[in-house]
Formats: C-alpha cells, structure tokens, sequence
C-alpha cells in the first residue's frame, strides 16, 4: 500500500480497533509488510493521533497475550485433520 504514511497509519489503526486484527492481518489485508504496520502503528500514529493509538495498542496487547493459545488451536487442528 503506497501513499502518504500518515494517512496509511490512521487507516491501519482503524482497521485493527474495528476487526481485532493482528498486526499479520492487518498486514494481509493492506498489502503491506507486517514491519510497515508496526512501525506506522507503535510510532506514526502514536504522535498523529493519541487517542487512537491507545485503542489499537490495547488490541495489540490482547492479541500479543493470546498469541500462544492460537498456535497451539493451530496445531490441534493440523493433527486432527491427519
């Protein structure tokens, strides 16, 4: 996703406060790097806008803490399927 970073920031951090995306995700969907989002998340948006950057941080956090519970649903279902 080309264009102006700032701009791009506050889309990304609106799309991981609406759907409760991972910074993977939210990678996927704009056709970005998953660098290209935490940098425009953790750094652009934090000076652009504080109040945003504090919604889509506590999603990130979540997502952060529940992280291993995904890889092991993960690898359950990649067992089961065998």
């Amino acid at each position: 996703m080309k264009g102006d970073p700032l701009k791009r920031a506050v889309q990304l951090g609106e799309y991981i406060v609406a759907h409760g995306a991972t910074v993977r995700a939210t990678a996927a969907a704009f056709g970005c790097s998953k660098s290209t989002v935490h940098k425009d998340v953790s750094c652009r948006l934090r000076a652009l806008s504080p109040g945003l950057y504090a919604e889509a941080a506590a999603v990130l956090a979540r997502n952060k803490a529940e992280r291993h519970l995904r890889g092991g649903a993960a690898t359950r279902e990649k067992y089961k399927r065998r």
